[in-house]
């Protein structure tokens, strides 16, 4: 972890002090405020014109509404993950994207809660996001305890776990924000309890922390089978998803795809504002071209 952190952290601060152009400003997730819910479900681009009584937040469309298009097009992704899974296995798959708030958390739920509706086998969804995750909050879970617990002071697996309404769907949420996130990640605790959930679970989601400015992802998606680079369209900075995909590489970690969010398609206009997926793009340098023609 030393060799690869310390290198990618200082290469990392350097470009982006020299991006200051770039359309947000990057907000070290140390600093990262949780958002409400009525603003995570606007930034999701869905809000449930009626909810029950599950807590579970309105922005998550698969949930609320499975037969809208939005939700057609996470069952696109799904069927695009189980295409790539007949050419290797893809039992671990992290969920990533190059800054914080593009909408990897919403793919991460969503694309959990189509694969076990869908698929009828067991589901887990972690959360690595251990600085400021919220899947615990977009699905309304109560469970104190999660993965920082188990891996910083030995809780048991069995008592982190929340269960959710949605059959075959099991969480693991972040639980208490520790003091040493990428220390964690990398440790050989990390590493076996992924074996010990691969003997427990058929499909493994984790939703991984912003690529950038630390080294968390990274760290994430070196020890996954597989890694989906969530892009938002028109607002992420090319260079930036440039950086964030060399550091990927750097590691090792398996791109699948880009994933567009926030994207406006002449056959698709009415999910303008909401999330646009077209196929997992392969991770080559023609697919990043596509995926930079819709961002700045």
């Amino acid at each position: 972890m030393s060799r690869i952190g310390e290198a990618l952290n200082k290469a990392t601060q350097e470009k982006i002090a020299r991006n200051q152009e770039a359309a947000f400003p990057v907000q070290s997730p140390l600093e990262a405020q949780k958002p409400p819910a009525q603003e995570r479900s606007r930034n999701s681009g869905y809000i449930a014109k009626a909810t029950d009584d599950s807590g579970i937040d309105p922005g998550v469309v698969t949930y609320f509404d499975p037969s809208s298009s939005i939700a057609e097009q996470y069952r696109s992704l799904r069927t695009n993950i189980l295409l790539n899974n007949l050419s290797r296995p893809l039992k671990t798959l992290a969920i990533c994207s190059s800054l914080e708030g593009e909408g990897k958390t919403t793919t991460a739920v969503n694309l959990a809660i189509t694969m076990a509706g869908d698929l009828e086998r067991s589901i887990l969804l972690v959360d690595c996001d251990l600085r400021a995750g919220t899947v615990h909050q977009l699905l309304a879970i109560k469970s104190a305890a999660g993965l920082s617990d188990i891996l910083a002071s030995g809780a048991e697996l069995e008592s982190t776990l929340g269960q959710t309404r949605i059959r075959n769907l099991t969480v693991l949420p972040r639980g208490e924000i520790p003091r040493n996130p990428s220390e964690l990640l990398s440790s050989k605790k990390m590493r076996g309890l992924l074996q010990e959930l691969k003997s427990k679970f058929d499909y493994i989601i984790l939703d991984s922390p912003p690529i950038m400015p630390l080294t968390d992802a990274c760290v994430i998606s070196s020890q996954v089978d597989g890694v989906i680079f969530v892009v938002q369209a028109h607002r992420t900075p090319r260079r930036v998803v440039k950086q964030a995909q060399n550091m990927l590489e750097h590691v090792h970690a398996k791109i699948l795809g880009f994933i567009l969010t926030q994207t406006e398609t002449k056959e698709h206009a009415d999910r303008y504002g909401y999330y646009g997926y077209g196929e997992v793009q392969k991770s080559d340098s023609d697919s990043l071209e596509q995926t930079e023609k819709a961002i700045k």
